[in-house]
């Protein structure tokens, strides 16, 4: 299928067994809910899906079940960076063969980069592979910031780095990149609370963690925008927006599962040794799903 990327991206979760085991007809439910609730696209070992916590046989394992799964229907993003060159070498050219759409390249995280170290890791790693490429820009765990400049040099020299995924928090980044550089690459917007304001500035996607949870909802804030009608897209994103920040304001990942077990949809607990949400996020969040009517949405 086309691997051009638009509207919303869902950041799968990774589900696990009691046994601490990839949930393999869990993960398949995840896509099938996303893919019900309208999104473009979904996304396999990404930072809400937990990679740093999997073995490189479990990423492959993942990959491989989303992409099955999916079946074409919408495009598969592969998050396939690695604290290597050779182990992101390696993972990019399995998604690759076994049907992603897309490579999404993270940094090495734990020792930070030099930003000349960090560039020539990515061109490496895309020149290895056929697919498009999306940069991932998370300095919050890498240590590294590939600021707008740096990421068009990129894209304009290597022919398939297509797209950025900025995770910066930085609203004004984002807008350097979006009309600065949007002749060769394409910005997405990772960070679940920027949502609006990515598509009203004229991102090409958005790619959030709580679409697990509310798919539909964040779609329909897209189409909104895309439509022209940013008064229907303001109130539906002031309605959803409570939700986004609670679980922002909890740790994301324990509090994507908690969401997603309110709702009845349990995907086992997060990969030690990050611990289940205490309580009372757990009350707060549910609390909000309450309000929203969620459970009757989706039921």
């Amino acid at each position: 299928m086309s691997s051009q990327l638009s509207g919303v991206l869902t950041a799968l979760a990774t589900p696990f067994t009691a046994d601490g085991q990839i949930d393999e007809p869990k993960l398949r439910l995840l896509v099938d809910r996303s893919i019900d609730g309208g999104v473009n696209g979904v996304v396999a070992c990404g930072s809400t899906g937990e990679f740093a916590a999997l073995s490189a046989d479990e990423r492959r394992l993942v990959v491989e079940t989303v992409v099955q799964h999916t079946a074409g229907r919408v495009p598969v993003v592969a998050q396939t960076g690695a604290t290597s060159t050779n182990e992101a070498i390696g993972l990019s050219l399995h998604a690759q063969e076994c049907g992603a759409d897309v490579l999404m390249l993270g940094l090495p995280y734990y020792d930070p980069l030099s930003l000349p170290e960090a560039t020539g890791y990515i061109r490496t790693v895309a020149e290895a592979v056929k697919l498009p490429v999306m940069l991932y820009n998370y300095p919050a765990a890498t240590g590294v910031n590939l600021d707008a400049d740096t990421v068009g040099k990129l894209a304009r020299e290597v022919e398939n780095i297509r797209y950025i995924k900025d995770s910066s928090g930085d609203m004004g980044q984002a807008t350097q990149l979006i009309h600065q550089h949007s002749e060769h690459i394409s910005t997405i917007i990772g960070a679940d609370n920027l949502i609006l304001a990515a598509l009203t500035e004229g991102a090409t996607a958005v790619m959030a963690g709580t679409a697990n949870i509310l798919p539909r909802e964040i779609v329909a804030v897209y189409q909104a925008v895309a439509t022209g009608d940013f008064t229907t897209a303001q109130a539906e994103w002031n309605r959803i927006y409570p939700l986004i920040d609670a679980i922002l304001s909890a740790p994301f990942v324990p509090a994507v599962k908690a969401a997603l077990g309110v709702l009845g949809h349990p995907i086992g607990t997060p990969r030690r040794p990050t611990a289940d949400l205490n309580a009372a996020d757990t009350a707060r969040i549910e609390k909000i799903l309450t309000e929203l009517q969620l459970q009757a949405a989706y039921a």
